[in-house]
């Protein structure tokens, strides 16, 4: 059985869509072993690492073990701005139809946070006449019509709808990693019933002692992942670091297109207790967790965000600290019904903020959550996924 995966991140490059597309194929190797398929052979075809300018990791750009081959291509360099992403994924997908020229699968296999891998991933099954799975992450439409600024620009927004009702249409079968997704999935294409597998707790979260071993004078609030227009900290951080000041100190690790914006703002202020760094690898983020008093989570006060479930919960509720979460929505009933320790607060309210922290501060350290980790392991919801993946390819 010969898949394609095709993945605009993979290791090391770092991110969500990385280790996403990583446990993808991890899963398919412990299943076709178990399950007798002595045939499997996969193909990756990808970039090399370049989720942010500020880190650089080394790959090559071809890589085979095993049954497995991965094609990393080269792109242009980028700023995390729409513009200069679009013609990042054209060299991408300009290469991938290069690559899959006169070749033959049974299955290709598309996870996508923003529509186009998808749509590509359905031209090619489509090209080679091939089966194909998606695996959605994040519903772009959605995204676009609440960050997209009011104006010409919104005249595309059509043409986004029909090419995600083309995408969706052309699946064999539709995975989604939020049921906050369903209701959208209803409307775009009611004949398509979706699974959810989540995103999960990876198993180097599950062996790691996150206590420090030193605790640390003034308590310290991580953030760790992407600095957008998503995650909006440039609207909340600024506006209650000032006021906690020899309390707190916020470290904030990533890198994103509002990141300027937010050393704007923090300069203007005259902020000193925000600490910025850059993207880290996975070794150094899990110390860095170990080291912090309570991990830090936002999304802006888009409605789209109101039915994602960021694959950041799961990790940081791994870790047993206390989690501040910004969320609305779907992620915030989430948190409430699946993860003690958390105070959840309204996206953008610095003072709602203010008051959850202080209420964690006083609180327990260290929670248990031994039972959260064993219901959301992410080995075991991704071996689900490859069982449907598996049936897919053999006809089942």
């Amino acid at each position: 059985m010969r898949i394609l995966l095709l993945s605009f991140y993979y290791p090391p490059d770092i991110g969500p869509g990385s280790l996403r597309a990583k446990s993808i194929v991890d899963a398919l190797q412990v299943v076709s072993k178990r399950n007798g398929v002595t045939n499997l052979s996969i193909d990756v075809l990808t970039t090399l690492p370049n989720r942010y300018k500020s880190m650089t990791a080394d790959a090559p750009e071809r890589d085979h073990v095993d049954n497995t081959t991965i094609h990393r291509f080269a792109l242009p360099k980028h700023k995390s701005g729409m513009a200069d992403q679009s013609r990042a994924f054209f060299v991408y997908a300009r290469s991938v139809g290069r690559q899959v020229r006169g070749a033959t699968y049974d299955v290709v296999i598309a996870t996508s946070s923003r529509l186009f891998t998808a749509s590509l991933g359905a031209w090619v099954a489509r090209r080679i006449q091939a089966k194909l799975y998606l695996d959605i992450r994040d519903l772009f439409t959605d995204t676009l019509m609440d960050v997209l600024p009011k104006g010409p620009v919104r005249m595309v927004l059509p043409v986004f709808n029909w090419l995600e009702r083309w995408t969706f249409r052309r699946s064999h079968h539709l995975n989604v990693v939020s049921a906050g997704f369903l209701p959208h999935m209803r409307t775009v294409v009611p004949e398509i019933q979706p699974s959810v597998l989540t995103n999960g707790v990876d198993e180097e979260f599950m062996v790691s002692d996150f206590s420090p071993e030193l605790s640390n004078e003034i308590p310290i609030v991580l953030y760790a992942g992407n600095m957008g227009e998503g995650q909006g900290l440039h609207t909340v951080i600024p506006c209650i670091a000032r006021s906690l000041e020899g309390q707190v100190i916020f470290r904030l690790l990533g890198d994103g297109g509002r990141k300027v914006a937010l050393i704007k703002a923090l300069t203007d202020r005259d902020i000193g207790n925000v600490e910025l760094l850059d993207p880290v690898s996975r070794a150094e983020l899990l110390a860095l967790y170990g080291q912090s008093d309570v991990l830090f989570l936002h999304l802006n006060h888009y409605p789209a965000f109101q039915k994602v479930l960021p694959s950041k919960i799961f990790e940081y509720a791994a870790t047993g600290k206390p989690i501040l979460a910004g969320v609305a929505g779907y992620a915030a009933d989430f948190l409430y019904e699946q993860v003690p320790g958390v105070e959840v607060f309204p996206p953008c309210d610095a003072v709602a903020m203010k008051l959850g922290l202080q209420r964690l501060l006083v609180g327990p350290r260290t929670i248990d959550r031994r039972e959260f980790c064993e219901r959301f392991r992410r080995d075991r919801i991704m071996q689900m996924m490859a069982t449907e993946i598996l049936a897919l390819g053999s006809g089942c």
